[in-house]
């Protein structure tokens, strides 16, 4: 998929892996690879920036954790993550039914 085509939408897609439970920056990396059919093949140099900046913004808390044997920094949503992730979701509802509704063909009378 083009990277050009997730620019705005890496931050939804990463509280959204994120939702259910606190994952290391590889395995988000796997989970949006899994989740998207393989579609999604994120590089690192802009996940871990993007996880660095939610957790700035109060969207993520991270720890290390010791994960099969190695050190790794695993991140989970906070509540004001989840909050975030509701607003983007909605936002995205919106938006796909407006670039739909261009985009489909139009039945004509």
């Amino acid at each position: 998929m083009n990277a050009d085509a997730l620019r705005g939408h890496m931050d939804a897609l990463l509280l959204s892996v994120l939702e259910h439970e606190p994952l290391h920056g590889y395995a988000i990396i796997e989970a949006l690879q899994a989740r998207s059919g393989g579609t999604l093949n994120v590089p690192t140099g802009t996940v871990y920036p993007a996880l660095r900046r939610l957790e700035q913004a109060g969207y993520l808390a991270s720890e290390w954790a010791t994960v099969s044997g190695r050190k790794r920094r695993t991140y989970r949503l906070t509540p004001s993550g989840r909050t975030a992730l509701a607003g983007e979701r909605s936002a995205w509802r919106e938006f796909a039914g407006v670039i739909g509704s261009v985009l489909e063909p139009r039945t004509t009378r």
